[in-house]
């Protein structure tokens, strides 16, 4: 990152770079599928699986599992014919921007909040699909420290520059409607039907405007890493475990 370097419009590629200006449906399908398959890999380890680890284990590797699929999605996305990474957003912003990602990450954080309260006053369902993260976050110094970095980095790493550096930038063609909302519906859709979708969207849609109006898919990371850095930090001062 920069403090000299403004942003560059997003559908800006190198000079003489012959590559399509951003990625299309061919690397949305090609990225979610690569992601989809790499999620089922994980199975054998889960719970359910013949290695079944400890509960602090499945934790950590869950955690980890998340931002490496999303690399391995948008590995394969940019391995199909858009070999330019300016093409998917992935260029240098400035520190102002990153501290604007920040910003607004505080903010989605607050109203994914007031979302999924919502939701469970009105409805009374409160499961939360990611307990497993609370158990790695508990399971001691090393283990917490790792949740750290598998949730606030890898993980951001690897989703923003799946979806919102292939998926949002492909749909931005579009239109910004389009491409915000259409990619953030999908991201939610990938964290599965339950109470975390709402608040999928609500972050998805604030890091890819942050994205797009910086035209770097940088600060949109640190909208997600700020959200991800949440949960790590509530088990450490509150010793909260999760929902019953």
């Amino acid at each position: 990152m920069s403090t000299d370097h403004p942003a560059r419009p997003q559908n800006h590629d190198a000079v003489g770079d012959a590559s399509p200006v951003r990625p299309g449906w061919t690397e949305i399908v090609v990225g979610l599928l690569a992601l989809s398959i790499t999620v089922v890999a994980l199975v054998p380890l889960g719970p359910a699986g013949p290695l079944d680890p400890d509960p602090v284990t499945f934790g950590l590797i869950t955690a980890a599992w998340s931002g490496i699929a999303g690399l391995v999605g948008f590995a394969a996305a940019w391995a199909v014919r858009v070999r330019s990474l300016g093409a998917f957003g992935i260029r240098r912003t400035t520190w102002r921007w990153m501290l604007i990602g920040a910003g607004w990450g505080v903010i989605a954080l607050v109203v994914k909040g007031a979302v999924i309260l919502a939701i469970t006053a009105l409805t009374g369902f409160d499961e939360d699909p990611q307990g497993m993260y609370y158990d790695a976050a508990g399971g001691g110094g090393l283990a917490l420290v790792l949740t750290i970095l598998f949730l606030a980095v890898l993980t951001p790493i690897g989703e923003e520059f799946l979806f919102r550096g292939v998926v949002t930038n492909a749909l931005l063609r579009y239109g910004p409607v389009v491409g915000v909302l259409g990619g953030s519906a999908i991201f939610a859709v990938f964290h599965g039907v339950n109470i975390i979708l709402p608040a999928a969207f609500v972050v998805g849609v604030i890091a890819a405007e942050v994205m797009r109006r910086s035209g770097s898919v940088w600060p949109a990371v640190a909208v997600h890493s700020v959200n991800n850095l949440a949960l790590p930090l509530l088990v450490l001062f509150t010793g909260f475990t999760g929902p019953a």
